[in-house]
């Protein structure tokens, strides 16, 4: 799969491995990189760059479907780790011109000198070893369970989108 465009069209074909769930707006994916286990995005379906593009019923579905997700990733990752602090949400866009939302769950074991930083601070971020690999499958399935379970409890799946 190359480039965020053809993750998108992989994701609209049920062909993207990373999609833990369809949710109203977009898609919700576990991140290429783990460097805190349970990072996700929220990635829109549709044509915007910005969050104001969007119509503002559409903008609060998608606010929602973000905070699904990290709903979603605080409960497994609270229940995997007793570290588990917080999560941290982030809209930016500023190399990927498409609307999405990061979910970043936070530990306390971090290094002090990143653990009240924003996460783009880690220099080894990106560092191969970090890469989403088989080691997370555990990890994708428990956080693929909960938002199907959040969803359904809540009543907003992705059957909402469809109607």
């Amino acid at each position: 799969m190359s480039g965020v465009e053809g993750r998108l069209a992989a994701a609209e074909r049920g062909e993207n491995p990373t999609v833990l769930a369809r949710l109203k707006t977009g898609w919700a994916v576990i991140g290429d990189t783990q460097h805190l286990p349970g990072y996700c995005l929220l990635l829109y379906r549709g044509e915007a760059n910005h969050l104001t593009d969007l119509p503002r019923a559409e903008r609060a579905d998608f606010l929602l479907d973000m905070s699904l997700l990290g709903e979603a990733v605080q409960n497994v990752c609270s229940a995997l780790d007793p570290q588990f602090r917080r999560v941290n949400y982030e809209v930016l866009g500023n190399s990927w011109p498409h609307l999405h939302a990061h979910v970043h769950p936070r530990y306390n074991w971090e290094p002090a000198a990143h653990r009240s930083s924003p996460v783009w601070t880690y220099p080894d971020r990106k560092d191969p070893r970090h890469q989403l690999d088989s080691r997370h499958d555990a990890l994708r399935t428990k956080l693929s369970d909960e938002l199907m379970r959040i969803t359904t409890e809540t009543g907003i799946g992705p059957d909402a989108a469809l109607r």
